[in-house]
């Protein structure tokens, strides 16, 4: 037996990565062959139609998986673990295919409609940048149903309407043997359909565990590994072993009656083949295609990414060897906030460019360095996994120019590297709010950020009201405001007359522009990382000649279509340009960017 994990949707899955990464190798350490993968459209995965029906075509997602993991595992029979949404999608998917036999259900979505009302819950929520879980609700009976985009995530119009008709509790039970279904212990749901299971015959242990809010509704550099539901699969996936030598014996008693050929290819173990995906390019005569490949780069421990080239060398001619790394924001794993690295990946390689999209030691699907934690969004050891990253890229894709991207702590990572200096040409830092970091601080301390915020106090004093802030928090906000603007002048002052002074951000630009680095900024316009720039740099900003843009109508991670696709335009021009040759920040239309 082998087992195929089905994620959740969204944001969930972003913020579950590591935990699901968890989930594999214990299933695996206890001798059940694990396929983790992306649905269509989300995460490393291809694109899709923008109107298709998810839920049909994911489903149709997990059967393939199930036949990729018979093929590469030889494995005669599968189960589905499934958690939120990808329990619904296990369990129809395992209506369709006997060879899934057992199944495991992780705070399962049931009803449809529940479902979607929650999504708009999360996308009302997010446009007042207000975070909450969800929560159970139903639409109104009449309601109409119309396309999604909660968190940056899509759903499509075909796809709510078939949710909205959908509700498990209504169907028969899936022809699978046995179901494990896991349960939350704070806001339970799932038991009467547990419940209903077995009274169709259907052999069902339930059980409720604490975790499932930390693991997927936790931002991702706060999400926790749920030992307890890992342990409860794991133990329950040994107690499976003897009903899965009988079942087996019956399959393969089923088999020997299919012809021979037939039989040995279904029976022997596959090796995987070179790991090569061809994308096609995007719509147009004039696309070229891209090759993507999994990379382990020599580390300790070794550090995973994913690389994007070119199918064409007449492509990658165009461009002669320009290479980029894109940098973990936060938590999240390669594919950048809401995929926007996979994007862009795709991107510049149809246009030539050699990406490697990486997680940093501790993130993703890396290894986590021997006494550290994973999940830790400021790793001391960052510098040494970009400096393996960039030899990488020189070694094996030929690579004389590098230029490093980063969102946020991705912003800072560059920076440090280009600081260090490690042999980067361009530096393309995306709302920054940190500048300087030092082991010991934690991401709940007062930062910067949280100082120069420019509707902090309000926000703040909204929340002291309500019990949520301490005083003194506020107060250190109140003292350090008039500080920094004092600092911020003495540097500029000092700057002016030749005087170095340690941790001087403006003094560093000037450095790393005087060595050739093109620097490049991109703020959402209301982020605070603009302020904060103009505090730490002052008037160094403008004499690094750094390039500055601006975009409306964005979040931190960008998180809507179009600013986001208004980021990749800005990033794609400042990719490109020329180093010896210093462009002037570009000037989007009013309605969706302006640059400065």
């Amino acid at each position: 037996m082998g087992v195929v994990i089905c994620k959740p949707f969204g944001y969930e899955a972003t913020c579950a990565h590591r935990s699901l990464g968890a989930f594999a190798q214990a299933a695996a350490a206890a001798g059940f062959p694990t396929l983790r993968f992306d649905y269509a459209g989300t995460g490393d995965s291809g694109k899709i139609d923008a109107t298709a029906d998810q839920l049909a075509l994911w489903t149709e997602d997990v059967l393939a998986a199930v036949r990729e993991l018979q093929r590469r595992g030889g494995v005669a029979q599968v189960c589905l673990l499934g958690f939120r949404f990808g329990a619904l999608l296990a369990m129809l998917a395992a209506r369709q295919c006997p060879e899934i036999t057992a199944l495991i259900a992780v705070a399962p979505v049931l009803s449809g409609r529940r479902y979607l009302r929650e999504l708009r819950v999360i996308q009302m929520a997010a446009s007042k940048s207000v975070v909450v879980a969800p929560r159970v609700g139903t639409l109104e009976e009449g309601q109409t149903v119309s396309a999604l985009e909660v968190s940056g995530f899509c759903v499509s119009a075909s796809s709510t309407a078939a949710l909205s008709q959908l509700d498990l509790t209504m169907l028969s039970a899936p022809p699978v043997g046995r179901v494990l279904v896991i349960d939350r212990s704070d806001l339970p749901g799932a038991r009467a359909w547990a419940d209903a299971l077995g009274k169709l015959g259907v052999q069902t242990e339930y059980v409720a565990l604490p975790g499932i809010v930390e693991m997927m509704w936790t931002a991702p550099h706060f999400a926790k590994i749920p030992h307890a539901m890992i342990s409860a699969v794991r133990g329950w996936l040994e107690r499976l072993a003897p009903r899965i030598a009988v079942l087996s014996a019956a399959h393969a008693a089923a088999r020997d009656a299919e012809p021979a050929a037939a039989a040995s290819a279904a029976s022997a173990p596959v090796m995987p083949e070179a790991p090569v995906l061809r994308l096609s390019g995007e719509q147009g005569a004039a696309a070229e295609g891209v090759i993507e490949r999994p990379v382990f780069i020599s580390t300790e421990p070794m550090v995973f990414g994913i690389v994007s080239e070119p199918a064409r060398e007449v492509a990658r001619a165009r461009t002669g060897s320009v290479a980029a790394i894109l940098l973990n924001d936060g938590a999240t794993s390669h594919i950048g906030a809401n995929g926007l690295y996979v994007s862009l990946a795709r991107k510049w390689a149809q246009s030539g460019c050699t990406v490697l999209r990486m997680d940093l030691a501790g993130l993703g699907d890396s290894g986590v360095r021997r006494g550290r934690p994973g999940n830790e969004v400021f790793p001391p050891a960052a510098l040494e996994d970009l400096r393996a990253a960039i030899d990488h890229l020189r070694r094996h894709h030929g690579a004389q120019q590098v230029t490093v991207v980063g969102l946020c702590a991705g912003a800072y990572h560059a920076l440090r590297a280009a600081l260090e200096p490690l042999p980067i040409n361009r530096l393309m830092m995306i709302n920054p709010q940190v500048f300087y970091w030092k082991e010991g601080m934690s991401i709940n301390d007062l930062q910067l950020a949280d100082i120069v915020r420019k509707r902090a106090l309000s926000s703040y004093w909204q929340r002291l009201l309500a019990g949520q802030v301490n005083v003194w928090k506020v107060a250190k906000i109140y003292l350090r405001r008039p500080m920094l603007s004092l600092q911020a002048a003495l540097r500029d002052a000092a700057r002016r007359l030749h005087i170095r002074l340690p941790r001087d951000l403006g003094q560093q630009l000037e450095d790393m522009a005087a060595r050739g680095v093109r620097i490049v900024f991109a703020f959402s316009r209301e982020d605070t990382g603009i302020e904060l720039l103009r505090l730490s740099a002052g008037s160094a900003v403008k004499r690094c000649g750094a390039h500055i843009h601006i975009i409306d109508g964005a979040d931190h991670i960008f998180s809507q279509s179009g600013p986001r696709q208004e980021l990749e335009r800005v990033l794609s021009v400042e990719l490109f340009a020329a180093p010896s040759e210093p462009q002037p920040a570009t000037r989007a239309p009013a309605a969706a960017a302006s640059s400065h």
